[in-house]
């Protein structure tokens, strides 16, 4: 008996949505001339509402995409690398991204841009500031909780830490973190953006023992993003916006009448 291998594949695409019904009904139902056209709809609605979904649970907010990026304006960015980047081959090797640069650098905005590269690609992820998760995951009470939370930030297949290195924390701080990144080690790729490089982190974390374990496992196959500015990116904003409203009033001040 031969098979169509066109309608193997419709079957195929059918039980992995799980339409059982349609399959079991398979003899009955192949050559409907609306078969296609309704596995293609289902297709395309759970598509987007797992899209949607994905973005939701990530929690990125309002972000500039990348299209906007003004390649010019910092002093040093490979841009090479960060195209390269948008690939996502970092989530399938996996590798973590290190943003590193001043504050006001778009550090930020490009880590979101890479979870919601992620995110379009079926992959999921999360956004949370350093201080946000490091604060959660002290507050857990006992080991049992705080494995609970671990685990929770360990489900996601990317994880952003945005703004290490704003606040000084606690060795206990270091600790926790360490432990995530060993628990991701190897297995999840952390997008990490710090405004202090790597042998700075003892400022970060003063008196804690594992800086140079974390660091370790954080480098050892990351891709390093390096942005220097010798301006804020905001406060370039707010300068172009003050001189543009500056110009506008101008232009809209009444002349002088010339006397007769």
């Amino acid at each position: 008996m031969t098979t169509n291998p066109s309608l193997d594949a419709l079957k195929q695409r059918a039980h992995a949505m799980g339409l059982f019904g349609v399959v079991s009904r398979w003899t009955e139902l192949a050559n409907e001339p609306w078969l296609p056209t309704l596995i293609d709809y289902e297709e395309t609605e759970r598509g987007r509402r797992s899209l949607e979904r994905r973005a939701r649970s990530a929690k990125l907010g309002r972000f500039k995409p990348m299209a906007d990026f003004e390649w010019t304006y910092p002093d040093e960015i490979d841009r090479e690398l960060v195209e390269q980047l948008m690939s996502l081959e970092f989530v399938t090797e996996p590798a973590n991204v290190l943003v590193v640069g001043q504050s006001g650098a778009g550090k930020t905005m490009l880590a979101k841009n890479l979870a919601h590269q992620a995110i379009v690609h079926g992959y999921s992820a999360l956004f949370i500031t350093a201080s946000e998760l490091l604060n959660d995951l002290a507050a857990q009470t006992t080991g049992s909780a705080l494995t609970r939370r671990l685990r929770h930030y360990c489900r996601p297949q990317v994880l952003v830490i945005d703004e290490i290195g704003y606040l000084a924390s606690s060795s206990e701080h270091a600790d926790l973190l360490f432990e995530l990144v060993t628990r991701r080690y190897q297995q999840k790729p952390i997008i990490l953006t710090a405004n202090k490089i790597f042998t700075e982190w003892s400022e970060v974390f003063p008196n804690a023992g594992c800086i140079v374990a974390l660091v370790d496992r954080l480098i050892h196959k990351a891709e390093v993003v390096s942005i220097i500015v010798s301006e804020s990116y905001r406060l370039k904003e707010a300068r172009e916006r003050a001189e543009k409203q500056k110009l506008t009033r101008t232009a809209a001040r009444p002349r002088k009448a010339k006397p007769l």
